[in-house]
């Protein structure tokens, strides 16, 4: 998959998407080389628990103590296997690229770590009795993937499609291939599994949470490209 957006402006380097993608594979590599059991610890520590997250009857002081909402953050580069950490950092990198050089670094970095704290928050609340950690930045993504739309809606995505013994490169529209995958997050809320990290109200609710942050950011962004 390949983007092409035409820009008046000289693209810098995408700092803040390279530095998430650096930080989660670091994360994965440190947790890579733990035990399976301290592994598992530091998930349930770091992830965000639902059973946790809203249990009311905690005093207020062992919650701040314990950093609780602050699980809301870690939890989005803590990634449980290769399969998951790669499919996240590609998303990324496709639509990160382009949405940090329309928001700017700070602007962008704002949307990935509120957008992911927004949407585990709400997929702890879909999956309010489970006790297994939700992880990774698939909620902080989806959210990218939403500005990415509100941002470039007349934007096209090439794609490789094998037809047949040939490969053939296609430009399709990107709400189109957008749309495919926002009704494929929300069929999996209804039939696909949703437990420990596959929560997919949180995917749904970090690409809604991403639409809303780019729209009321273009102001900021025009002024931003006239400068």
């Amino acid at each position: 998959m390949f983007v092409h957006l035409p820009s008046r402006r000289q693209p810098g380097p995408p700092w803040a998407t390279l530095l998430i993608v650096a930080a989660c594979v670091v994360v994965f590599l440190w947790l890579a080389t733990m035990p399976a059991t301290q592994r598992l610890a530091l998930l349930t520590r770091w992830g965000t628990v639902p059973t946790t997250l809203l249990d009311a009857s905690a005093p207020w002081l062992q919650q701040l103590a314990e950093l609780r909402a602050a699980r809301l953050v870690t939890a989005i580069f803590i990634h449980a296997d290769w399969l998951h950490l790669t499919g996240n950092l590609l998303f990324l990198i496709v639509f990160g690229v382009p949405a940090e050089r329309a928001l700017g670094t700070r602007r962008f970095l704002a949307l990935f770590v509120l957008g992911g704290a927004f949407a585990n928050l709400i997929g702890a609340f879909t999956l309010a009795g489970t006790s297994a950690p939700i992880v990774g930045s698939s909620g902080a993504v989806s959210a990218v993937v939403g500005a990415y739309l509100a941002l470039f809606p007349r934007a096209r995505l090439g794609l490789v499609l094998p037809l047949g013994a040939y490969l053939e490169f296609v430009r399709i529209p990107a709400p189109l291939l957008i749309g495919f995958w926002a009704m494929l997050q929300l069929l999996f809320t209804y039939v696909g599994p949703a437990f420990g990290a596959v929560a997919w109200w949180t995917h749904l609710g970090g690409f809604l949470i991403g639409i809303v942050f780019a729209l009321v950011s273009r102001p900021a962004i025009a002024r931003r490209m006239r400068s």
